[in-house]
């Protein structure tokens, strides 16, 4: 029996935030026990991925465990959400686990120390893998402002980052999904996109873009986004972030709550929206699949969807760190 599976019914005794702090602070020493990672290699977005397993944003929103999550195998680690002013988030509770169905419900709304500290804690990680940063808008910043706090986030984080996602599909800050609507998308990718060239030519590297997309998309709405990310040159689309449906949950403790959920009920869901991407991209863009992949089978499948790499978060709260191997051989038996 796993370290992790020993240690889970405690964690899961426990406040649902305080367990996932006290997890983040043991995943030091849970890298001492977790089995060794195959290295697979893969190179996506000009960046050399030792296995496609990563970690997705939401996890350490602060980038304050890069070295101990890095301890843990991954190819690569996404940290952040960031915005550019700390913000204490939604009020407490606002994480809650629905065991009975492997999901999360999750309302942080973007809580994070601010682009000044978090930047700090970068600096001071020792772990050199590929390290995506993940920003997003404040809160109170206006909508007709939105597009100025990721600009500021980008140019702040640019020197710092493998890659970088502009979260624009998180259901937890109030008028954040519209970023993905097409003038507004448009007006982003636009704006972003002009300022990489100046910064590349300062920082002497093209740091990829990524844009994170929700999985309550139509098909007319994805065609859409991959129209302008391809017209835009973003490098990479993950696909997805958590959904507003409560399909599969219907009935359980805490599935009323407001908040994204994520886990094994959104599996199916977002890999269909990888797939449509897939087919609208026809390999031009970088596709990471993320949402609800628990085992070595679902991570099998995103791959197979037309996913290069993918990232877990709920897997790992449920399954423990042995999973990042489990996926790495999915991908190497593919």
């Amino acid at each position: 029996m796993s370290l992790y599976r020993l240690a889970r019914p405690l964690l899961f005794s426990l406040d649902e935030e305080t367990s996932h702090h006290l997890a983040l602070r043991a995943a030091g020493v849970s890298a001492l026990f977790a089995p060794r990672v195959p290295r697979v290699p893969v190179r996506a977005m000009g960046l050399e991925f030792p296995n496609p397993v990563g970690l997705a944003a939401g996890l350490d929103k602060n980038a304050e465990h890069i070295d101990a999550l890095g301890a843990l195998g991954f190819g690569f680690l996404e940290v952040g959400t960031v915005t550019p002013r700390p913000q204490p988030g939604n009020p407490r509770p606002r994480l809650f686990r629905l065991p009975a169905r492997q999901a999360i419900i999750n309302r942080f709304g973007f809580n994070n120390v601010g682009l000044a500290a978090f930047i700090d804690n970068v600096r001071r990680a020792r772990w050199n893998g590929v390290l995506g940063i993940n920003i997003g808008k404040n809160a109170d910043t206006p909508a007709e402002r939105a597009i100025d706090d990721y600009e500021l986030g980008f140019k702040q984080v640019y020197p710092h980052a493998s890659y970088i996602t502009l979260n624009i599909s998180s259901p937890n800050t109030k008028g954040l999904r519209n970023l993905q609507q097409g003038d507004e998308l448009e007006r982003l990718l636009a704006r972003i996109a002009r300022l990489r060239e100046p910064l590349a030519e300062r920082y002497g590297r093209r740091v990829p873009l990524v844009v994170k997309v929700a999985p309550d998309l139509d098909d007319a709405q994805i065609m859409v986004i991959a129209d302008a990310v391809r017209r835009h040159g973003i490098d990479g689309v993950i696909a997805t972030n958590t959904t507003l449906s409560r399909e599969g949950v219907e009935g359980l403790r805490h599935a009323n709550e407001a908040g994204g959920l994520s886990g094994a009920p959104l599996r199916d869901h977002a890999t269909q929206v990888l797939r449509a991407f897939a087919s609208a991209l026809r390999g031009e863009v970088t596709l990471i699949g993320a949402g609800g992949i628990m085992c070595g089978r679902d991570a099998a499948e995103k791959f197979a969807a037309g996913a290069s790499l993918v990232q877990l978060y709920s897997g790992l709260i449920y399954r423990g760190p042995a999973l990042v191997s489990e996926f790495a051989s999915a991908f190497r038996a593919k």
